[in-house]
C-alpha cells in the first residue's frame, strides 16, 4: 500500500494476474510475453470465433487508401459485411481481462478504428478481444463502435496536418 494507504498500481496488476490464473486455469510464467508475432497467429482463431458467433463472413483486406487523402489509409485487420469492419486484438490473459471487466477500449484504438471507417467509408466497426484461454463465454469480447463524423473530420485534419509536414 501507499503512504496515504491506497492500494499500489503493481498490487493492482498482481490481482488482475491471479484473478486471470484462476480463471483460465494456468499460471503466468513470467519470462514468456507475448511477442507481435504470437499474437497475429492468433488472429485466424479469432476470425474464426467472431464469424461463427456472428454468423457471417469476415473478408480479408490489405491497405486500403483514404478515399480523398494521397498518401494515407488503413491496414483493416477485415470487412463485414456491406458496412462494417472489425480490429481484432489477441492479448495476454490480464490484458483480455481488464478490457473485459471494464466493458471498454482503450482510446487509441477508438481512433484507429475511426480512422479504419474514413479509410473504408463503412458505417461501423467491432472492436474485438480474443484470448482463447478463457472460458468459452468470455473468450470473444466484441464491442461495436458506430461511425463518429467529428472524430473522423479531427483525425483527417490531423492527418492532412501531417503531410503537409511531411511535403515540407
Amino acid at each position: 500500500r501507499t503512504q496515504k494507504g491506497l492500494p499500489t498500481a503493481a498490487r493492482g496488476h498482481y490481482l488482475k494476474e491471479k484473478v486471470a490464473e484462476r480463471i483460465t486455469g494456468k499460471s503466468r510464467d513470467k519470462k514468456i510475453v507475448k511477442s507481435l508475432s504470437d499474437r497475429l497467429d492468433l488472429e485466424p482463431d479469432a476470425i474464426a470465433a467472431y464469424e461463427f458467433y456472428y454468423d457471417t463472413t469476415i473478408q480479408r483486406v490489405g491497405f486500403i487508401d483514404h478515399p480523398r487523402i494521397p498518401f494515407a489509409g488503413a491496414s483493416p485487420d477485415g470487412l463485414v459485411n456491406s458496412d462494417g469492419g472489425i480490429e481484432i486484438k489477441c492479448c495476454d490473459a490480464e490484458m483480455h481481462l481488464e478490457i473485459v471487466t471494464a466493458d471498454g477500449i482503450d482510446p487509441d484504438y477508438i481512433w484507429q478504428v475511426h480512422f479504419n471507417m474514413a479509410c473504408t467509408e463503412r458505417s461501423w466497426w467491432d472492436f474485438t478481444a480474443f484470448n482463447p484461454d478463457m472460458p468459452e463465454e468470455i473468450k470473444l469480447w466484441v464491442k461495436r463502435i458506430d461511425r463518429d463524423e467529428e472524430k473522423i473530420a479531427q483525425i483527417e485534419s490531423n492527418v492532412i496536418e501531417f503531410l503537409a509536414e511531411v511535403d515540407q
